[in-house]
């Protein structure tokens, strides 16, 4: 057995094991908002934007802390291999992962998406000490259509509201770090996800508005460090989405690493059983090291 295949069984057993040792441990779901979300349509399920939480354990913790947008083309929702199975993964390395639901078009079109990863993000910071993280360590990952999300999260960001009634709202809603999976990035381009840009902001998008969310055009000095994985064979988010925003964050000076397999289709996952693609949940634990965030 090679040294991948050695460590890619290692990894399944871990997510295995994780995914028991959850069912043991402080998971819940917590709305965003007490009340109704800002713009909600209805008090349906998919009207009320949530955080699952899967804390990490113990004398494991790092204090890190990761926000998880799953994908799904902003209509859907990939909640198991996008969302429980790398919050299992998450905390096998100590680090605490809170599984984002998000509104979705195109019942909702933006800004709601990104009111509620911004949320999201406030919501951990404030309550930081209740988690158990530390409020200068928190992340987004994002899938796809959630690597979208996510990608605007870390380019649309602002300090807070410091006289806001709500205390969630005076903290910052920057994340401290970005990890991009097959992400959407541009809204402009030849290689747009074209159902992702439909669901998000309608059929007839303001230009302007379309530019903005292109968020390779957003990267400044500010963007956190970003971690980027895709691969070559992907032809429903094409590479090409990543590599911008890569080059993006070279030219502003932005920490950033980007991954690209040659093999594997969109939606891979961990996909933990691949003995190459599985290989760069290990990439990114290395890059999470290597930028102290799992240092306890």
């Amino acid at each position: 057995m090679t040294i991948l295949r050695i460590c890619c069984a290692l990894l399944t057993c871990a997510a295995a094991v994780l995914g028991q040792q959850s069912q043991n441990q402080d998971i819940r779901v917590i709305p965003l908002w007490e009340n109704a979300a800002p713009g909600a349509l209805g008090t349906e399920d998919r009207d009320i934007p949530t955080l699952t939480v899967y804390p990490a354990y113990g004398s494991q913790r790092t204090g890190t802390a990761v926000v998880v947008a799953p994908g799904g083309g902003y209509v859907n929702l990939a909640m198991n291999h996008e969302g429980r199975q790398v919050a299992n993964y998450l905390n096998a390395l100590g680090i605490s992962a809170f599984v984002l639901k998000y509104r979705l078009g195109p019942r909702y079109h933006h800004p709601i998406e990104l009111g509620d990863a911004q949320r999201a993000i406030r919501l951990v910071r404030a309550r930081a000490q209740e988690f158990a993280v530390k409020p200068d360590r928190i992340g987004i990952m994002g899938f796809s259509a959630g690597g979208h999300l996510a990608s605007t999260a870390g380019t649309h960001f602002d300090a807070g509201q410091p006289d806001a009634a709500d205390l969630i709202d005076r903290q910052s809603c920057r994340p401290d770090f970005l990890i991009l999976g097959y992400p959407v990035i541009s809204l402009t381009a030849s290689y747009t996800h074209q159902g992702s840009k439909r669901a998000l902001l309608g059929d007839n998008p303001d230009p302007k508005l379309v530019e903005e969310l292109s968020n390779e055009l957003r990267v400044t000095p500010q963007t956190p460090p970003t971690f980027l994985l895709t691969t070559t064979a992907d032809t429903t988010v094409p590479a090409e989405n990543s590599i911008s925003f890569y080059l993006a964050c070279k030219k502003a000076g932005v920490p950033a690493e980007l991954h690209i397999f040659e093999k594997g289709p969109h939606g891979v996952g961990l996909d933990l059983q691949d003995p190459a693609l599985g290989m760069w949940p290990v990439l990114m634990t290395n890059w999470l090291r290597g930028r102290g965030l799992l240092a306890r």
